[in-house]
């Protein structure tokens, strides 16, 4: 369990939740010591009880004075159907996708419901194996983030399954164009435009943008950026537009920029990056070069994720609901289940977050 950015018991929770579903932990089975448990995953036994409790309330655990905790499966109590809701996303415990997690459990544990959780890692085969895990079992209704949506839906036949057995599902950061469902999504275009309006407006006019081409979130952040150049009246040069897939996005971007970067006083003077966590790797990039943010190259971002004020020159970025997308995310795939409503599509406006990686050109 190495998913360090979510908080320690929820990771433990998932972790005792996958035995239920695997069949390690059967109802009346005693469960390992509170000690054994901190041992076992290397947690503090504060953690361990924190995260007994939760389950205890939920119905999957019970306590017997003198004798130790066990197995209680709450599909098996009599007279109550336990309520599960799967989220399926491209990754769990990086980035931003911790805050979309806790934002939809908070909402599905108030309502009444139990997560079950899966990451995709971004691999079109593992979606396979996700959609596989959660039509395999009793789902009340999936929350599902698309993996590599600009390559088109190898795994339709998966969603039309969910269709033919009535389990509705709704779709976070973007949707497969050919399926008509429920979609949470930034105006990815319009951050994209806004990044580069905002720098043309600082006098940055050779300004460079990278951008993930997997997915649609990437592909309309270049499409808005191209748009902000063509108003303002000028040709984003080819030479600075880089693309990259997920696999090539810890190296192509980095090598690109150092390029860049070599090209004396015909440089670019600003870096929009399709995130942040791209942003802070361009930000090396620049100082490997010898050059300073925002002296030498103005950086924007995206998504305002912890990464934005973490580094040593706080980014100028733009806003991701995040925690908020989760929680409505969950309270509108319930409403679909439970009222039987037809959910609109939700569409956040991002907000540029001005800090300290932007400087003004002369």
């Amino acid at each position: 369990m190495n998913n360090r950015r979510i908080p320690k018991y929820m990771q433990l929770k998932h972790e005792l939740l996958s035995w239920f579903e695997s069949g390690k932990l059967q109802r009346g089975q005693q469960v390992p010591s509170e000690n054994e448990i901190a041992e076992q995953f290397g947690m503090s036994r504060q953690t361990v009880r924190q995260t007994f409790g939760e389950l205890e309330k939920e119905g999957w655990l019970e306590r017997i004075q003198g004798k130790g905790t066990f197995a209680r499966n709450p599909e098996r109590r009599e007279g109550e159907q336990v309520k599960t809701i799967g989220i399926i996303t491209t990754y769990i415990s990086d980035y931003i996708f911790p805050h979309i997690v806790r934002g939809a459990e908070a909402e599905l544990r108030s309502r009444g419901y139990r997560l079950l959780l899966s990451s995709t890692d971004n691999n079109k085969e593992k979606e396979m194996e996700s959609l596989q895990l959660m039509t395999s079992q009793p789902l009340s209704g999936l929350i599902i983030e698309p993996t590599k949506s600009a390559e088109g839906n190898p795994n339709l036949a998966y969603f039309l399954e969910l269709q033919e057995k009535g389990i509705p599902y709704l779709m976070i950061n973007e949707k497969y164009r050919e399926l008509e469902c429920t979609c949470l999504k930034v105006n990815d275009e319009a951050g994209g435009y806004k990044a580069a309006e905002y720098l043309l407006e600082q006098g940055h006019v050779r300004i460079a943008g990278f951008f993930k081409r997997d997915d649609l979130q990437g592909v309309n952040r270049l499409k808005g950026f191209l748009a902000a150049h063509k108003a303002a009246g000028i040709s984003a040069s080819p030479k600075r537009v880089v693309t990259y897939t997920t696999e090539q996005k810890n190296t192509l971007p980095y090598q690109q920029a150092l390029h860049m970067l070599a090209e004396g006083e015909e440089r670019p003077t600003a870096f929009v990056c399709y995130n942040d966590e791209l942003a802070v790797l361009l930000m090396e990039a620049v100082s490997a070069s010898g050059l300073r943010v925002p002296e030498d190259v103005s950086i924007i971002g995206f998504d305002d994720s912890s990464l934005a004020s973490a580094s040593g020159t706080k980014l100028t970025t733009l806003t991701h609901p995040k925690t908020m997308m989760g929680q409505e995310a969950a309270s509108r795939l319930i409403a679909i289940i439970e009222r039987g409503e037809t959910a609109e599509d939700r569409v956040y406006e991002p907000q540029l977050i001005e800090r300290d990686s932007v400087a003004k050109r002369n």
